[in-house]
């Protein structure tokens, strides 16, 4: 019951990123996930170094990932609706909808794509991360990954969660035309290939840093 409630309970943290995170400057929901001892998919691609430890089923890990998923869209999906009808947005709706629009319509492979590059860095950032003994050093080691991944303009699925749903939301409140923007395009156009991205990316570090330093006969 506690589990279940430390995953349900972070996702106000994880998905409040995308209104901190506007500008893309302050990695402010990856840092709250980490030191405040929650769960985010996206990370949660790491999960595959204690598999390949074997102190992991493939069971084991695919439930997590399902159920970290699912609280992600919850969360994420309550608080585009909050935001939304707490008119976060007037002024800038036509941006919001717009954008919510651009990335629904991304062609398959460059969303899944942007997504490996995306949670490439992002599991960069997790990793360095453990590397900081201090709450500051934690934060400088996030910094940079996630303003890149930001800059760059890569797919990370829990930021879309949130952004997307804005987008459709906002899009009906303000009368604002969408076109190509729907809840089916939404999973079609983004998410499915975006999450695929992110966990071959996330898997791609965790292999590599496991062959790297894990190993049986690489430990030192």
């Amino acid at each position: 019951m506690l589990a279940l409630v430390k995953e349900y309970f972070w996702i106000f943290f994880i998905s409040m990123v995308p209104i901190v995170e506007l500008r893309g400057a302050v990695p402010a929901g990856l840092a709250m996930v980490l030191l405040a001892g929650s769960e985010l998919f996206t990370g949660n691609c790491l999960l595959v170094i204690p598999l390949l430890e074997r102190q992991l089923t493939w069971g084991r890990m695919l439930r997590s990932w399902g159920v970290v998923y699912l609280a992600n869209v919850l969360g994420a999906g309550l608080v585009a609706v909050l935001t939304v009808a707490a008119g976060t947005f007037d002024g800038v709706y036509e941006s919001v909808v717009a954008t919510a629009a651009a990335k629904a319509g991304l062609p398959f492979l460059t969303a899944l794509l942007r997504g490996v590059l995306c949670n490439f860095l992002v599991c960069i950032a997790v990793w360095m991360s453990l590397a900081a003994q201090s709450v500051p050093g934690k934060l400088a080691a996030m910094y940079l990954p996630i303003f890149t991944f930001v800059l760059c303009g890569f797919e990370h699925s829990v930021a879309n969660m949130f952004y997307l749903p804005a987008g459709i939301l906002a899009a009906g409140r303000y009368g604002v035309a969408a076109e190509g923007l729907s809840w089916a395009s939404m999973w079609t156009g983004n998410l499915l290939p975006v999450t695929l991205g992110n966990i071959l990316g996330g898997c791609l570090v965790g292999v590599v840093y496991w062959a790297v330093y894990l190993r049986k006969g690489r430990r030192a």
